[in-house]
């Protein structure tokens, strides 16, 4: 299977001197899901703005054979004077796609993401879970091979939470896209991912990666199961061994 993402020896080294990241190697497959998982300070966002070409490695290199890649970032960004359709639209206008060609995208976006009938309404009418759909939806529009998310969900209630990780999922394998998604929740790592790349912190490194063999599609009988408690308590202690580990 080809690579997506080749991420080869990168660092990251902060202009005080700081040692955001020691060296990173991750390949990702075209069409993987692969979840990055650690504690806050382990350099998740870090890697993940350098695959998105959003900060350059200090040493290394990132190769993404993907021409088309979105960000998902932890907030919905949204205008709050645009209306959904503006909002989703913005990339398509800033790429100067002709209105009724963008407008077409915007609507099979929207599709994808369950807003049909929210085209019109403001930021201010919808729900923290609604906002973030709007913000996937606007990453959707450009039609990527490669979603990059960081903590997309962090600040929603668990229901909503799971809720858009069930939609995230079906998205993914309709799709076919590579995702790299970023969580600091044991449990959304474990019922989302093929596989778990485990970082520590202090300096940011990778310490482990899991596969996570579930197929899919998967629901409530996944996270009941002894298996996905298992792996979370696998995770659990590989990220307990790694804070007490010295770099």
């Amino acid at each position: 299977m080809h690579s997506a993402i080749d991420v080869q020896g990168a660092t990251q080294v902060y202009p005080n001197g700081t040692q955001a990241l020691l060296p990173v190697n991750l390949s990702v497959a075209e069409g993987e899901f692969v979840t990055l998982l650690g504690p806050s300070g382990c350099g998740k966002s870090t890697l993940l703005r350098m695959v998105a070409g959003l900060l350059l490695p200090t040493q290394g290199g990132v190769v993404v054979q993907g021409k088309r890649l979105s960000f998902v970032f932890q907030e919905a960004t949204l205008m709050p004077w645009a209306n959904v359709q503006a909002n989703v639209r913005l990339p398509l206008d800033l790429a100067h796609v002709p209105r009724p060609q963008a407008d077409a995208r915007v609507a099979r976006a929207l599709s994808l993401v369950g807003l049909q009938g929210a085209a019109g309404q403001r930021p201010r009418e919808l729900s923290g879970g609604m906002q973030m759909r709007v913000s996937i939806a606007r990453s959707l529009v450009t039609e990527p091979q490669i979603l990059l998310m960081d903590e997309p969900f962090g600040a929603l209630d668990e229901i909503t939470r799971q809720g858009l990780d069930d939609e995230l999922l079906k998205l993914w394998r309709a799709q076919g896209l590579s995702v790299v998604f970023v969580t600091h929740s044991i449990s959304e790592a474990v019922y989302l991912s093929q596989r778990v790349v485990v970082m520590a912190a202090h300096p940011g490194r990778i310490v482990d990666e899991i596969s996570i063999g579930a197929p899919y599609p998967r629901g409530d009988d996944w996270r009941a199961s002894s298996a996905f408690h298992t792996l979370e308590r696998h995770l659990r202690q590989c990220l307990s061994d790694a804070s007490k580990a010295a770099a």
